[in-house]
């Protein structure tokens, strides 16, 4: 049997860091996908930011509390791209 750990290592930083990938891919998709089509490449984002959040969790390789800090990644990163996408879709009515 281990030990267990005696001070485990902070993990909020691998979900912040999905959080701002969450961010830039919001912004990217915004800034450089046509106004019609942002609807289709937000989704297609937030896949990414899936994939991203297992990726950095896994490298962690920590088991404790991996379900609840991959729902916490993609809930953060889907609420950022949310706020995000909301600000270009009035951008975008505005401009009509």
């Amino acid at each position: 049997m281990t030990a267990p750990d005696l001070a485990p290592p902070r993990t909020v930083g691998g979900v912040v860091a999905v959080w701002v990938v969450a961010a830039v891919a919001a912004v990217l998709v915004g800034a450089f996908a046509p106004v019609e089509t942002r609807a289709v490449w937000m989704p297609v984002a937030l896949g990414g930011c899936v994939i991203a959040a297992f990726a950095v969790q896994l490298a962690l390789g920590r088991s404790r509390g991996f379900i609840e800090r991959v729902a916490a990644s993609v809930l953060g990163a889907l609420l950022v791209m949310g706020f995000i996408g909301v600000g270009f879709g009035l951008s975008a009515l505005v401009n009509a």
